[in-house]
């Protein structure tokens, strides 16, 4: 009985994809690049046409000072989706930011009207933010509650405790904060920009560096990717997961003070429908909802989309403000249709 040994010296045959005898074909959208940045690029293609078209119709849009105002008046709401960025990351929803920042800033009203110093009470709102993160992590990892239902009931507890510290408008005249709001740093003549956007800038670079070279970033990624394979892999998927809502959390903490700082008052009807625009903007730059995939980059680029849009129609001065609510919804369903259609590209030609 004789056996057949293959002859060492014949190439492989390489693989065929696509079909009998047909080479595997590598299109633009299932490339491995485009695969993972398309959603990006594409945000940046929409940012810089809404820009040119700006710049082509308006006077002075293109100013530097017009470019720096989009950080300078967003700078809460670029912190707030670094916040949601985490937290969509792995695949979650946080319904609470918005009623969080009215809460820190009713908590940061309320304890300067009574003559608290302001590095404590920016400390404490802050820090109780964050419990509030934590809390409402462990609600929904150790009891089995859906992130919708757990977040949707921290955002009426906290717009309800805002209720319950004053119905109206607290002002805010503490010195500390009064001297924040009005500082501007002089980058050069007639170009200046806020304490509090470099400070949004910062925490974005931050959050970046953490999600990109840290272990608690990459499993942050593997969970939105496939939790179960996190855990197989070992990874700490229960800790991560709570922790990116006490992030959140933190961040909504940080953007209620940046915004006390940008109306220098307290209002428990502040933030309304906020966290549906951090939303909105990480989603417009380039996180899937699904999880795994999406950058803290994209989501600034999100912020300067939006407020973009703000910007345009305050140049138009004929449109109403709603407007920007029709385009920023227009602009979400598009991009989560691209979404879906990179998604399912690239998961015909994984096949």
């Amino acid at each position: 009985m004789t056996a057949t040994v293959p002859h060492l010296d014949s190439p492989a045959r390489p693989p065929q994809r696509g079909g009998a005898g047909r080479p595997g074909r590598t299109s633009i959208l299932t490339s491995p690049f485009l695969g993972k940045y398309a959603s990006v690029l594409i945000t940046v293609a929409l940012l810089v046409a809404m820009f040119s078209v700006g710049a082509g119709r308006y006077d002075n849009f293109a100013s530097p000072q017009v470019v720096l105002n989009l950080f300078v008046d967003n700078a809460f709401l670029i912190v707030l989706a670094v916040g949601m960025t985490f937290v969509i990351l792995t695949g979650g929803i946080d319904l609470s930011v918005g009623s969080v920042v009215a809460l820190s800033t009713m908590i940061a009203a309320s304890l300067l009207q009574t003559g608290w110093p302001a590095p404590v009470v920016i400390v404490l709102v802050i820090a109780a933010a964050t419990v509030l993160g934590l809390l409402v992590g462990l609600m929904i990892h150790y009891f089995d509650v859906q992130p919708f239902i757990a977040t949707l009931a921290a955002m009426f507890l906290a717009r309800g405790l805002c209720y319950l510290i004053s119905l109206k408008s607290i002002a805010i005249t503490d010195p500390l904060f009064t001297e924040l709001a009005q500082a501007r740093i002089q980058l050069a003549p007639r170009i200046s920009i806020t304490p509090a956007a470099l400070i949004a800038v910062a925490i974005v670079v931050l959050a970046a560096l953490v999600l990109k070279y840290t272990r608690f970033g990459r499993t942050v990624y593997a969970i939105g990717g496939n939790e179960q394979s996190a855990r197989l892999m070992g990874l700490p998927v229960v800790r991560t997961k709570v922790l990116v809502y006490t992030v959140s959390g933190l961040c909504s903490g940080i953007a209620g003070i940046l915004f006390s700082f940008y109306t220098l008052s307290g209002y428990s009807l502040t933030g309304i429908g906020l966290e549906l625009d951090a939303i909105a903007a990480v989603v417009i730059g380039g996180t899937l909802l699904t999880g795994g995939t999406g950058f803290v980059l994209g989501s600034l680029l999100g912020v300067l989309v939006l407020g973009l849009i703000q910007t345009v129609i305050s140049f138009e001065g004929t449109l109403s403000s709603w407007w920007t609510k029709i385009v920023i919804g227009g602009l979400l369903l598009i991009f989560i249709l691209i979404q879906r259609l990179l998604t399912r590209r690239s998961r015909t030609s994984g096949r």
